[in-house]
């Protein structure tokens, strides 16, 4: 049995389920993410017509847990990631349908489950591209006299953690050699000790939960996205890209959305290689990138794009 499952089993919300297929007569139900399937597994689901949205293979971050951590952890997570792949196969055996974000991902699920499964499909992450637009005015969030660099997420997710931690420590100073006046901005709700330690380091700070985003991401000389774990497709990619931002981007972080490196994105996957892509972004070489870059998210990425495959296989 997973551990997962356990921590996010409520009886009050189990109760909750029951009470509602029951009384309402719920004849379809969709699932947000694996560790909720075990909310509509009873036998008194099996006539209900259950789909189930996986989003990524969670497992398969716990097996790249297991890669980044020493003993015991290691092991606990190499286990982690054999009995939760156990689960999500059997869940998606027992559904009428499994969604994940890109054709990559349900690849790897059927190919870390063996195949045979016939109701696996994905659809294509989306983002509001009204409401995260260039086209807008944002007040200007820094107080620095020079060019920002911006991460954002929720910064008590170990892989983001991990993320700002190695830009901070070993990508960062490479690039303040050049431009000492650059200041890196962690932007995120409930950072860790170890990321709010990060702001003794010249130059970077914390900012913490804010109530909008976006001013950040406009002003904003370039986002970073220095994720090293990864699975699905990474909403703070798309975000950026279609508030028509520079994005510098390892390759793990860009899985599922095709962007071009060098036209759309700039894709690097170690301290040299991000500092030498920064520093063409600072230096002014990739002025059209944005642009470019919202254009893809609009064309392929908009909900109005990526909803109807969904709203198809429910109905």
């Amino acid at each position: 049995r997973p551990l997962t499952l356990p921590y996010y089993r409520d009886a009050a919300m189990a109760r909750w389920v029951e009470r509602m297929v029951s009384e309402h007569g719920i004849e379809r139900a969709l699932v947000y993410s694996s560790a909720m399937a075990q909310y509509l597994t009873g036998p008194g689901f099996g006539t209900m017509r259950r789909f189930i949205d996986f989003v990524d293979v969670d497992s398969d971050k716990w097996r790249q847990y297991a890669e980044k951590k020493r003993w015991p952890m290691n092991r606990v997570y190499r286990r982690e990631a054999a009995r939760l792949l156990e689960y999500e196969r059997a869940v998606a055996e027992r559904f009428d349908a499994g969604f994940f974000v890109s054709r990559e991902e349900a690849e790897l699920f059927l190919q870390l489950t063996g195949g045979g499964l016939q109701r696996v499909t994905f659809y294509r992450n989306g983002v509001d591209i009204d409401y995260f637009s260039d086209r807008r005015d944002y007040p200007d969030p820094f107080t620095g006299q020079g060019p920002a660099l911006v991460f954002t997420g929720a910064m008590d997710y170990w892989p983001n953690e991990d993320a700002v931690t190695w830009f901070a420590s070993d990508i960062f100073p490479r690039i303040r050699e050049r431009w000492p006046a650059i200041e890196f901005h962690i932007v995120g709700g409930r950072p860790t000790e170890r990321v709010r330690a990060l702001s003794a380091i010249a130059g970077v700070k914390v900012a913490g939960r804010v109530p909008d985003v976006r001013p950040y991401l406009a002003h904003a000389r370039a986002v970073v996205v220095p994720i090293r774990v990864a699975r699905g497709i990474q909403n703070k990619v798309l975000e950026a890209m279609a508030m028509a931002k520079p994005v510098v981007v390892t390759a793990m972080g860009l899985e599922g959305i095709g962007a071009r490196d060098g036209t759309e994105v700039l894709v690097a996957d170690d301290a040299e290689a991000f500092s030498d892509r920064l520093d063409r972004v600072l230096s002014g070489a990739v002025e059209a990138m944005g642009a470019r870059a919202r254009e893809k998210v609009v064309r392929e990425f908009s909900w109005e794009q990526t909803l109807p495959a969904v709203d198809g296989w429910i109905r």
